[in-house]
């Protein structure tokens, strides 16, 4: 049992965003279609890193005691469970997948949540009523940034010359910026998980915080046997020319690559011998108003492979880190002025025989204080820091504009 860990043990300052929270009910990303607009919580467990010990451990043993057996992902999974439990949301912030790799954690969290979070849920064919009325309308504030443009670039120059030094050869490189505001968040925060592409759209809430999750890409997807993994590098404008200049960029293809090789090394770990595969590589894709380069990772899921051992193997992700991961952490840590959060982290559904989490890329989280964002993109040696602090502008603009 894990119920001697945290529980959680948030204070709210803001009254109006703990009536706020509960004022309408919405689902969290990668949810089966069968059970949207269905699920009540029966239990939840949060971590945070005071608590101590291995959070993937205590996360995989707190579903075995909801009737979610995951200690062997290559046997067939118990289709029914006590209690009418469906599955469960699961979340791990950046930090915590970087203390899962014995990586730098980087600076703390800028919101006030916890960095690892799982929620046992059941269905109900009844609505949950929400407070009388209409929820007061979300404003946020003017965002206050956590670096700016110049210190940004400097920070890309500062990757160009680890890279020249040999130390790594590629790292990912993450804004913050933060808003206070008035009114409730979730309506802003569902409409988040609307935008065009966002294949991990949805709403994961918690006593006084929530996150909004419009990411397309796919950190970890376990069914019938097999690990799906679909690393995103590579952005353009949505228009055609933005398309052909992604598909010509040495840069973005070489980019690319390499963190294919990383997703294919940490699959390897946890996958059957031989196993491993590319299915799609450098497909382009659209997300909002921008082209994405996509790649598809498939292997067998090894003999006794539980839930703990795969997050260890595949967080935080290569996409999100850069090559080689630990020393990418080591300069991510050293570089970025705030922590990563709920951005970077991951963030989806944990069901009988399926397993789907999302990477928190184009992802907000809100705590009784602000509403927090995060964007960066990949440093190579050919990275222009003019350019890439424009990339990271563009990737948050879509998410800054559906919470407002």
């Amino acid at each position: 049992m894990v119920s001697g860990k945290s529980a959680e043990r948030m204070s709210m300052n803001r009254p109006d965003v703990v009536e706020a929270l509960p004022r309408m009910v919405v689902d969290p990303p990668s949810v089966p279609a069968s059970c949207r607009g269905r699920l009540t919580e029966r239990a939840r467990w949060h971590w945070r890193p005071a608590d101590g010990g291995d959070p993937a451990a205590y996360a995989e043993e707190f579903l075995a005691d909801h009737g979610l057996h995951l200690a062997d992902l290559s046997r067939p999974a118990r289709r029914h469970h006590p209690h009418d439990i469906c599955g469960a949301a699961l979340y791990l912030s950046a930090a915590a997948g970087a203390v899962l790799a014995g990586g730098a954690p980087g600076a703390p969290n800028p919101a006030d949540l916890p960095e690892v979070a799982v929620v046992v849920y059941g269905h109900t064919d009844t609505t949950t009523p929400g407070h009388p009325g209409p929820p007061p309308p979300f404003r946020p504030d003017a965002w206050t940034e956590s670096w700016s443009p110049r210190q940004h670039a400097d920070a890309v120059t500062a990757i160009r010359h680890a890279i020249g030094r040999g130390e790594v050869y590629q790292v990912n490189l993450v804004g913050h910026a933060r808003a206070t505001y008035t009114g409730d968040p979730l309506p802003a925060l569902a409409r988040l998980g609307r935008l065009p592409g966002a294949r991990y759209g949805g709403v994961l809430t918690g006593p006084g915080w929530a996150i909004g999750c419009a990411s397309p890409e796919t950190l970890i997807e376990v069914r019938d046997g097999t690990l799906t993994t679909r690393p995103i590098k590579g952005t353009r404008p949505a228009t055609t020319a933005g398309r052909a200049d992604l598909l010509a960029s040495a840069k973005e293809r070489a980019e690319h690559i390499m963190i294919v090789d990383l997703e294919r090394n940490d699959l390897a770990r946890v996958a059957r011998t031989g196993s491993v595969r590319v299915d799609d590589l450098f497909a382009v894709r659209r997300w909002c108003d921008l082209w994405q380069a996509e790649s598809t990772i498939r292997a067998d899921v090894a003999d006794g492979l539980g839930l703990a051992d795969l997050l260890r193997a595949v967080c935080p992700g290569g996409s999100v880190t850069g090559a080689p991961k630990l020393a990418a952490l080591d300069h991510i840590a050293a570089l970025e002025p705030v922590g990563r959060g709920a951005g970077m982290g991951a963030l989806g559904w944990v069901g009988p025989g399926h397993l789907d989490l999302g990477l928190t890329i184009r992802t907000a989280a809100v705590d009784g204080n602000a509403v927090h964002v995060w964007a960066g993109g990949g440093i190579t040696w050919d990275s222009d820091p003019a350019a890439e602090v424009a990339e990271a502008a563009a990737k948050t603009t879509p998410v800054r504009a559906a919470l407002t």
